[in-house]
């Protein structure tokens, strides 16, 4: 940049929306990089949507979002103080970061994990302290409590974390919730709530009841297959809340994002059924991925983690090559999403032609 500006920007990434699927002759193509439900909206959801007047469209959505927030509150038996709508969880947990840290304060959370955090940290000019995860793609539990000191204002959990689809157990969570000031707040990211099956996996509104210290991020944009929209929310402390309102982007939640969500709550079974669909199909890619030979972390969100390494790149052009897209980390491996039943039977095709390593 030749303009004058903040030194900080030139050290941050920009952030890598999923490649689009490949077009190759003789294949269906299919997206499968970003983590998004391969379903069209739910049948419900849509109906809603169409049945709304475009006349309003002139004017300016309820910005506190209260007929969801009421709803959510009742959901998850809170006060509406203690719910906070975003464009997404992303912005929410923005806002978050924007109202605990900036210059020569620290953010600890698990890395690899969501490509998001150290772009926002770094915008608010705070560090980021990332733990490296264990072998197995989980949270270095004992690295993130070593790494709480007087700087710390912010430590994200990622509950399951993307990209690695590894679950955080209850266990470990309360130890980090027993480590942690009670001034320095635990942010748990559960953006993939819905697809988790871990039987001892941590539960942020649990954890919300038990610590004063803790807000849960969850999102429509997953399992209710509203990612075009962008809506997300937080569960937190009235006073975080309140903090967090000061800093959110105004007007950022549209009315038909609202709309859509207060629809979704109505039609659980609808989200039943279809969760459920895409739990099945990715319990019959990682039974098949592992008849194959092939290790990796047991996944519990609407994704998996092939830890490839070395072999990431060449596994990764024979994906774009059958007309898949997938997320890759060169070096690291690949993140595939779980999409429709003939994607994930080319993802099956694909990883056969390769041996796994020994």
């Amino acid at each position: 940049m030749a303009f004058k500006h903040r030194a900080i920007i030139d050290t941050i990434p920009s952030y890598k929306q999923g490649k689009p699927a490949p077009t190759v002759e003789g294949h269906k193509s299919f997206k499968i990089s970003s983590n998004e439900n391969p379903f069209q909206p739910l049948p419900s959801v849509v109906k809603a949507i169409e049945s709304l007047s475009l006349s309003r469209i002139n004017r300016y959505p309820d910005m506190r979002g209260w007929q969801v927030v009421e709803r959510l509150a009742a959901l998850h038996d809170v006060k509406p103080e203690q719910i906070v709508l975003g464009c997404g969880s992303t912005e929410v947990i923005t806002q978050l970061v924007q109202l605990v840290a900036g210059p020569g304060d620290e953010v600890i959370y698990p890395w690899r994990s969501f490509e998001a955090y150290p772009i926002i940290v770094a915008t608010a000019g705070a560090e980021s302290i990332q733990i490296p995860n264990r072998p197995d793609g989980s949270h270095d539990i004992d690295g993130i409590i070593a790494a709480i000191n007087d700087r710390t204002r912010l430590i994200i959990l990622n509950n399951p974390n993307n990209p690695t689809a590894t679950a955080l157990t209850a266990d470990e969570a309360r130890r980090v919730m027993e480590a942690a000031p009670s001034d320095v707040l635990v942010l748990m990211d559960e953006a993939y709530i819905q697809f988790n099956t871990s039987a001892d996996t941590a539960v942020g509104m649990d954890l919300f009841r038990q610590y004063p210290n803790v807000v849960v991020a969850q999102t429509f944009s997953k399992a209710y297959g509203l990612a075009g929209l962008r809506i997300g929310y937080a569960v937190a402390p009235e006073d975080v809340v309140d903090g967090m309102r000061k800093v959110a982007l105004p007007f950022a939640v549209t009315d038909l994002a609202q709309k859509a969500a207060l629809a979704s709550l109505d039609v659980q079974e609808e989200l039943d059924a279809r969760v459920k669909q895409l739990l099945a199909e990715r319990d019959r890619v990682v039974v098949a991925l592992r008849e194959q030979g092939w290790e990796f972390p047991q996944p519990y969100a609407n994704f998996f983690w092939l830890p490839l390494q070395e072999r990431t790149d060449e596994v990764a052009a024979a994906f774009v090559g059958y007309g898949l897209s997938v997320r890759v980390f060169s070096g690291e491996g690949i993140r595939i999403s779980i999409g429709e039943p003939e994607a994930n039977d080319g993802v099956i095709e694909v990883m056969s032609h390769f041996t796994p390593a020994k």
